[in-house]
């Protein structure tokens, strides 16, 4: 029995698996919207932005693991969801995003809500589809999910004219992809593993820097295995936060612009950077120059382009990073450290421990001021360190993630790469569908919560308990930082005295809306939002507009030249 484009898109869902499509409905959909009527096999979330479902199907992702599947209309519908697409781009999201597009025979006429969605995304997705023809329908949709979970997982995008939408196909979904021009290595090459292992136990001063790709890989726990069987110490890209225990004793904290004194003055002076899943980003290594000058660089990566982009690596290891790190301890099991190398090491920990006593992560407190990373601290002793946390982007993001312990991958959702105001809600939001009985907040600044503010609706229409702590200082609070410190504090278009009642604008969508403007009203604030199971809660901490983010290297400044507090 034939059916038609629409019935067979919700078909390919099913049979993939998906549990929840995130969507905004539009004319050029209206095909698979009618055949989704009465579909009980995966759950639709309407969302009230198609730029809130895209970061939405992207915490999901981020929290499950599992891909997040996007769909909207054509024309504004489908350039609507570029921020999003380009933020799990840049951060290696695995997401399939299906957008409406007028009829073929329309294509190129500049038809009512017609835009060249392919080429637009080209830039920022790992590949994308313009469906012609019905019955290459249900292939595209296999293909598109496998494009974007292997590999380094990505976002694809797949274009649907509406003709195709409605035209008539008999229905067989693959049970397998042959693409000859896609083919990932997982396996890392024995002989690069080795001399990488040959490497690190001639090294007296050694540190694994980790990234999002342990995470993604699902690689935490060999990791942890690897680090504790050589006695290396660890720090994470914001990205890979969680992929290794946040209170373990190996643990340094952060590097980078923002990380722990630390973590950047280890990764100066290491003689041994083993770097997994992780893509040097400029935020990480400051002046690439002065990056790890003593250093002998091994990189684990999936991706063979990330390897040797940005700084110079002499041990390449292209592989998955689950597989690679598996083989290596295999190979250290077949080998014993020396007694001089054992005894450097404890002369290396013995220096970073020095400098993690000079300058700890600290701030003043204040009786009559509410300081941002008190808040996170006792969010993350209320919590006990079990919550799913998402963030926005700016001061809130790096408070979060200095004082926020993640002991477990994908427990921390942020934009990275992008660095996406708007984000951290409705990630929060697709988390929450993820793990119904987690408790999830969103760390946010009063900036950035208003761009996708909206999606309260999404959360009070679905009883989703997301949590929301609103640091508000009344400032673009990082970027009234550097015009502190870079432009002589001419604070230009950086104020935002005029903000809402965000306690009104909670309760005005049927949420819960709750005020802290005094240090002594912070755990309360805390423990009523966090007592809530059935709606989502907006915390307003009113927070000193004054405080900063340290430790932070300027940018183009090598790591060691870093403003302290």
């Amino acid at each position: 029995m034939k059916k038609t484009g629409a019935q067979i898109f919700v078909e390919s869902l099913i049979k993939e698996g998906v549990d929840t499509l995130f969507g905004f409905p539009g004319g050029a959909v209206l095909p698979i919207y009618d055949a989704l009527y009465g579909v009980t096999a995966f759950k639709h979330i309407l969302v009230r932005h198609e730029q809130g479902a895209v970061h939405a199907a992207d915490g999901y992702a981020r929290a499950s693991g599992k891909p997040g599947v996007v769909l909207v209309t054509s024309g504004p519908g489908a350039t609507n969801t570029v921020t999003g697409i380009a933020t799990a781009y840049m951060d290696s999201i695995p997401m399939v995003v299906f957008t409406g597009q007028v009829p073929t025979a329309l294509i190129g006429n500049d038809a009512f809500q017609e835009a060249d969605i392919v080429g637009i995304t080209r830039p920022c997705t790992k590949h994308n589809y313009l469906v012609k023809d019905v019955k290459d329908l249900a292939r595209i949709i296999k293909e598109a999910f496998y494009i974007a979970t292997t590999g380094r997982p990505g976002p694809v995008l797949v274009d649907m004219p509406k003709d195709v939408l409605n035209a008539h196909a008999e229905f067989k979904y693959p049970e397998k992809v042959e693409m000859k021009n896609y083919q990932p290595t997982y396996k890392g090459h024995p002989g690069q593993i080795k001399k990488a292992v040959e490497v690190i136990l001639k090294a007296k001063r050694p540190v694994l820097y980790t990234g999002g790709g342990v995470i993604l890989s699902d690689a935490s726990d060999e990791l942890r295995t690897f680090a504790e069987r050589l006695h290396i110490p660890v720090t994470n890209t914001l990205m890979g936060l969680g992929g290794f225990p946040g209170t373990h004793p190996l643990f340094l904290g952060m590097l980078g612009m923002h990380g722990t004194y630390s973590a950047n003055m280890a990764v100066t002076n290491t003689d041994c950077l083993i770097a997994i899943g992780a893509r040097f980003d400029d935020r990480v290594t400051g002046k690439i120059d002065e990056f790890a000058p003593y250093a002998k660089v091994i990189h684990v990566d999936i991706d063979p382009t990330s390897i040797s982009k940005n700084v110079r690596v002499d041990v390449p290891i292209v592989g998955d990073v689950k597989s690679v790190l598996k083989d290596m301890i295999h190979a250290l099991n077949e080998t014993k450290g020396s007694k001089a190398h054992k005894e450097a090491l404890a002369e290396w920990h013995e220096q970073i421990k020095q400098w993690g006593e000079t300058h700890k992560l600290s701030y003043k407190l204040d009786d009559k001021k509410i300081k941002p990373q008190y808040v996170i601290e006792r969010i993350y002793d209320l919590t006990k360190g079990k919550a799913i946390i998402t963030t926005e982007v700016g001061q809130n993001q790096m408070w979060a993630a200095q004082f926020y312990k993640f002991d477990k991958p994908r427990t921390f959702l942020t934009s990275g790469g992008l660095g996406t105001m708007g984000f951290g809600f409705p990630a929060a939001i697709g988390a929450q569908l993820a793990f119904p009985d987690k408790t999830v907040i969103d760390i946010a600044g009063d900036g950035s919560i208003q761009m996708n503010i909206q999606e309260l609706a999404t959360a009070v229409q679905y009883k989703l308990p997301v949590k929301v702590a609103i640091l508000n200082n009344r400032f673009l609070g990082m970027v009234r930082q550097w015009q502190e410190f870079f432009y002589e504090k001419r604070y230009s278009y950086t104020c935002m005295d005029i903000a809402p009642d965000f306690v009104k604008v909670a309760e005005a969508y049927g949420a819960v809306g709750l005020r802290a403007t005094r240090p002594d009203e912070v755990d309360a604030v805390i423990k009523e939002a966090l007592a809530v199971k059935n709606r989502p809660v907006f915390m307003d901490f009113q927070v000193d507009p004054a405080e900063d983010v340290y430790p932070m290297v300027p940018a183009g400044q090598p790591l060691n030249k870093m403003l302290l507090v």
